[in-house]
């Protein structure tokens, strides 16, 4: 065996040795920085436009947003479950079936987002209107900006969907240079092409998809270097049914919170250009930049757990997995709380830089602000039992509780409390239904734990 392979099993082999609190921060604090550096960019996108637009330009990304995430969701479906899978396997000793897997992934990552690219072009005018509900005012920003976006969006698809797999190949610090370049390049594009060319939004479009394309290329030379024996070979891209399917069904829960997300954000920025027109859309739009900064670690903390649980799970080393999973819970809570504080106490700071004046706009940011983090400090058991599922392989339970927030609570609340509490009742849906999906996680994650018990004292 060569030294390169050497290196490799060893990379992935700690998983199911080392210790968790050591394996679970070299992991997380990777995933944590990219995924920040990349919410900044998304804040510092729209603070260029709403400092140096306009307003409304922030509502025109906002409106655009939903369907952004629609093409994100499709690049989480094969990324995420394929990546699920890859770490199983590597768990379970099958090391034959893992180039197999980003075979199928790299196909299906280009083929499944093209089709919604294409439809997204045919039908553009149409979707902004009709779907998305960009108001006159609003129309000409979220035109301009999505249609650039479209350009690169295949890149945006399959960049973060292979980048998954450089993480579980026991390379969480060059995951996170991928995530580091791509938003270093948006952040020093922004001002060059909005104020320097005098681009406006079409120059933050620009610089977010060639940053986009340049994160792909990075990631694909990766596969292509001395630092792992993983390639994408050619024999591996024609599908299999059996296989593509496991892929698609363990990617199945986030691709639909994600899809979930996506929708929600449709019927929100409905209801809130309703209630409040397009200063609300605006409010809501920078609310959710700043609560993206403040979520981001959450997410890093799940993504650095998901491998050392798949893997640990395929190994059948259940009190690893258990202890992986409550570490993750500790941090996530630990960190969200001092979030929630920060966020309640100087709400103003934060809103102040996306508006040069005060005013309206800043008035409701505050308060949308305040009231839709009200239950941050318990959200982490929620985001972290619905990943737990999806990263042992139980899609179902994983969908369920992905489902729990955005859709079986967050609607019904959404269309049932602005009825009563007009736009107030727009902002206190999403606290609401953070309860309920808490309370639901909780129970669901009370009685996993309990059959990792009894599995790990049977011994099976």
């Amino acid at each position: 065996m060569s030294n390169t392979n050497m290196d490799h099993s060893g990379r992935t082999d700690r998983l199911g040795t080392e210790r968790i609190g050591k394996l679970l921060l070299d992991f997380s604090i990777p995933a944590i920085i990219g995924l920040l550096v990349n919410a900044i960019y998304n804040i510092v996108d729209r603070i260029y436009v709403g400092q140096g637009v306009d307003p409304l330009g922030i509502a025109g990304i906002s409106i655009v947003m939903p369907a952004m995430m629609v093409l994100m969701a499709m690049s989480i479906l094969i990324g995420i479950g394929a990546n699920s899978l890859f770490s199983i396997r590597l768990g379970e000793g099958r090391r034959d079936e893992v180039e197999k897997i980003m075979g199928h992934a790299f196909v299906l990552l280009f083929a499944i987002p093209c089709t919604a690219i294409i439809l997204c072009f045919i039908f553009l005018d149409d979707i902004l209107i009709h779907i998305l509900g960009a108001s006159e005012t609003v129309f000409p920003y979220a035109k301009t900006y999505f249609q650039i976006i479209l350009y690169g969006a295949i890149f945006s698809a399959v960049g973060p969907g292979i980048n998954h797999f450089i993480r579980s190949d026991g390379n969480p610090r060059t995951s996170m240079v991928t995530q580091l370049i791509g938003a270093g390049i948006n952040i020093i594009l922004d001002p060059i092409f909005i104020f320097g060319f005098g681009w406006g939004i079409a120059g933050a479009a620009w610089a977010t998809i060639i940053s986009q394309f340049i994160s792909f290329v990075w990631v694909m030379a990766y596969f292509n270097s001395k630092y792992t024996t993983l390639r994408f070979r050619p024999r591996y891209m024609k599908l299999e049914p059996r296989l593509t399917r496991t892929i698609l069904t363990i990617g199945f829960a986030p691709f639909i919170m994600q899809l979930s997300i996506s929708l929600v954000g449709v019927l929100q920025n409905h209801t809130l250009g309703a209630y409040g027109g397009d200063t609300a859309v605006s409010a809501m739009g920078i609310v959710y930049s700043v609560i993206m900064v403040f979520f981001m670690p959450l997410q890093g903390i799940t993504q650095g757990a998901q491998p050392i649980i798949g893997f640990n799970y395929g190994a059948k080393q259940y009190a690893r997995v258990i202890k992986t999973f409550k570490w993750a819970l500790i941090a996530g809570t630990a960190f969200i709380s001092a979030s929630f504080a920060l966020i309640q106490i100087f709400p103003n700071l934060f809103i102040a830089l996306f508006s040069k004046e005060g005013g309206e706009l800043r008035d409701m940011g505050v308060y949308c602000l305040r009231v839709s983090t009200m239950i941050f400090p318990l959200i982490a058991v929620q985001v972290f039992t619905s990943q737990y599922f999806q990263a042992v392989g139980k899609p179902v339970q994983s969908t369920i509780l992905s489902l729990s927030r955005q859709i079986l609570f967050y609607i019904p609340f959404l269309m049932l409390l602005p009825k009563v509490f007009g736009l107030d009742g727009v902002f206190f849906a999403m606290p609401a239904s953070d309860i309920l999906a808490v309370l639901m996680s909780a129970v669901f994650m009370f009685l996993e734990l309990k059959r990792l018990r009894e599995k790990q004292r049977g011994g099976n």
